[in-house]
């Protein structure tokens, strides 16, 4: 399902691109319908990829206020990251955030962290 919100806000913002590049030629031509309909093309496709952003947005920040839930959490350090598979068969229920994905960059995180219910 996020492919696929992705895959969608790309594809919009590959045809408003198109768009604003042919806006030139539309408005060289002065045709007044042409351009009205180039103009309610363009803010439908703004419109869009505004509200698929937030819907983004909203399940992200749905996310981080079920991790902040969690009662424990701590960096992860090099060596559990290693042997991950060990660690999340040690703690149940583990949730590893890594800084880098867009829940990382939402909470602001600085190291690879782990949320869990119990400490670990």
């Amino acid at each position: 399902m996020k492919e696929q919100e992705k895959a969608e806000i790309k594809r919009l913002s590959d045809r408003l691109d198109a768009l604003n590049h042919k806006e030139p030629n539309v408005i060289q031509q002065g045709d007044p319908e042409q351009l009205a309909q180039h103009h309610e093309e363009k803010a439908t496709l703004e419109a869009e990829i505004h509200r698929l952003k937030n819907l983004r947005v909203a399940k992200l920040s749905k996310q981080t206020q079920q991790l902040q839930t969690f009662s424990f959490s701590r960096p992860i350090s090099k060596k559990e990251q290693a042997d991950m598979g060990a660690l999340k068969k040690k703690v149940r229920g583990l949730v590893v955030v890594h800084p880098m994905i867009a829940l990382g960059r939402e909470m602001g995180l600085k190291d690879v962290t782990g949320y869990a219910r119990s400490p670990f």
